[in-house]
């Protein structure tokens, strides 16, 4: 955990939410890590009832860091559950919640690969130290300017790179997402060449910012959030977000990544939020936030506020033309 001087706008747990939202979140679950990471995966598939997603009486337990968003409105859980870019499940935003429930989550493995010294498959309880989980409160923050703020359950990506051990040569991390195309109509309707694959450079991947979430709002992933596993990013934009994570791999050369792929001119690799650079068909300068009502906006921050933690990672880089 990091131990910092809290920043004007970093809040306390108090200022963030209502205690009521979800009081009891720091319950221990009986039986361990080991029950947590059983439980991730098999309540998360057999209790889909709930929009699609997972609805069970599972409680993480976590540590709390105190990374915060720059305001303290949370975006309604019903948003988080029902309000989702997730396209292999369709195109509309509600397509996630109301397909979502067929994806098959148990049992979940991710290869690992590339230029490590430990290359394997891997469980979701190999991966995540589940002893270990903290609460992130980060902004998500879409290129089609909207955003939702969302407390994150998780762990660093670095602890999991860690422990695979990158080699000297390993410059960039690519990610992959699940195909299941008898579960995924907008596989099935090839609405976008999958599977959907990110990347990030190996220091923006290490950096004690970058979340690889099993949880919100003291609950396992549902799966039309990405479930079992997640990358969260807060100083990127969503797209940036990849779900349902199947393969990591450390390369040499920058990945490809299926937005930028799709449409350079408009998405690109880095995908730093900037509001000083406008998406080619809307501004970027102000968002609107989900759930604070419809016409709830507020200004765009560089790097979604987190630019003292990482704008020395774009040191000397034209940060309108490396988008």
């Amino acid at each position: 955990m990091l131990i910092r001087t809290r920043k004007s706008w970093q809040l306390t747990d108090n200022d963030v939410t209502p205690r009521a939202l979800y009081a009891n979140r720091r319950q221990i679950m009986a039986g361990g890590a080991a029950a947590i990471a059983a439980a991730l995966t098999g309540c998360a598939r057999r209790e889909n009832e709930d929009n699609g997603g997972a609805k069970s009486g599972l409680t993480l337990d976590y540590t709390k860091t105190d990374y915060r968003p720059l305001d303290p409105e949370l975006a309604p859980i019903e948003a988080v559950r029902g309000y989702n870019n997730f396209y292999e499940f369709g195109l509309d935003k509600g397509d996630p919640a109301r397909h979502a429930h067929r994806m098959i989550i148990d049992p979940w493995s991710v290869e690992v690969n590339g230029l490590i010294d430990k290359p394997g498959i891997y469980g979701v309880e190999d991966l995540v130290d589940f002893g270990a989980l903290e609460e992130r409160i980060y902004r998500l923050r879409c290129v089609e300017a909207w955003s939702m703020v969302i407390p994150w359950i998780g762990v660093p990506l670095a602890s999991i790179l860690e422990k695979v051990g990158p080699q000297s040569g390993a410059r960039y991390v690519a990610f992959e997402s699940a195909v299941q195309p008898e579960n995924m109509p907008g596989v099935r309707a090839r609405n976008l060449d999958y599977p959907y694959v990110e990347g990030l450079r190996l220091d923006e991947a290490m950096n004690p910012l970058t979340l690889i979430a099993v949880g919100l709002y003291g609950e396992v992933l549902m799966n039309q959030n990405g479930a079992p596993l997640r990358l969260v990013v807060p100083w990127k934009y969503g797209f940036k977000s990849i779900k349902s994570i199947v393969r990591i791999s450390l390369v040499e050369s920058q990945p490809p990544t299926t937005w930028n792929g799709i449409q350079p001119r408009e998405y690109g690799f880095y995908a730093n939020v900037n509001p000083n650079v406008d998406h080619p068909r809307w501004s970027q300068a102000s968002e609107r936030v989900v759930g604070q009502g419809p016409i709830a906006r507020r200004d765009t921050d560089m790097f979604n506020g987190y630019g003292e933690e990482v704008a020395h990672l774009y040191a000397g880089m034209d940060l309108t033309e490396h988008y």
